[in-house]
């Protein structure tokens, strides 16, 4: 039986007071296990990214219990919230969020930075972490020198150059061409079923989301559906191999 990693109990969370409170959140619950790879879907205002944030250690509930491998983070202080999300979760956004005149291997060994590796540990897991995404050979290379798939791809190798057990990816694909988009869901998907990586993912891309084995659906704060997907894509163009470098 899988472990249980995360578990949402009762989860809300409110914005303002009075005539202008907002209930982002409405006593969610949720558990993900490890192994999962789960896409999170919904419309504007529908409440997912708040989810992700409070998934993430980004923000916190304003009510309700989270337990992340059994602990109890909304008791957690900011200090002790950052050294979790340093240790176990690795995070890819839409906008890349790179460093912009730091090369790809500087970008991919910043987690490393933060948490006081030492130079050689962390060039040698910025390089295995850039080769594993299909970029080895690009670890001097700038944003600018690199095409939008290539940029994504040195986010995800940030991300998880840290070995986390979760992945959070907020639109990972958004600003990304069908085919790119398709060759980074397929990084994932490798990532995924290849190395036991959990993936928590938001998207409001049906043709996205039809890589993740498991499909909760928000509306207006509140799950309205959370079920296994019937058909996962088990493929994708680049299967489980490393991606190639793309020319710019």
């Amino acid at each position: 039986m899988s472990e249980l990693l995360i578990s949402l109990r009762g989860i809300s969370k409110k914005y303002g007071a009075g005539m202008t409170e907002l209930m982002a959140l409405k006593s969610i619950d949720m558990d993900i296990t490890a192994g999962e790879f789960v896409a999170i879907m919904g419309p504007s205002g529908s409440g997912k990214s708040t989810a992700m944030n409070i998934l993430g250690c980004l923000d916190t509930p304003s009510a309700g219990q989270y337990l992340f491998k059994g602990a109890h983070v909304e008791a957690l202080s900011r200090d002790q919230r950052a050294r979790l999300r340093r240790r176990y979760l690795g995070f890819v956004f839409q906008g890349f969020n790179l460093l912009a005149r730091t090369s790809a291997q500087e970008n991919v060994e910043l987690p490393l930075l933060y948490r006081g590796d030492n130079p050689s540990v962390r060039r040698d897991a910025a390089a295995k972490a850039l080769q594993a995404v299909g970029l080895g050979g690009w670890e001097h290379h700038t944003p600018a020198e690199l095409s939008g798939g290539q940029q994504q791809r040195v986010a995800i190798a940030r991300a998880i150059v840290t070995a986390p057990a979760v992945v959070l990816a907020d639109e990972p694909t958004g600003n990304l061409d069908t085919q790119r988009s398709h060759e980074i869901m397929g990084l994932l998907l490798a990532l995924n079923k290849d190395h036991g990586i959990t993936v928590l993912m938001v998207t409001h891309e049906p043709d996205m989301a039809a890589y993740a084995r498991r499909l909760i659906h928000f509306v207006d704060g509140s799950i309205f559906s959370d079920m296994p997907n019937p058909h996962p894509v088990t493929a994708a163009p680049i299967a489980s191999a490393p991606l190639p470098a793309e020319t710019i």
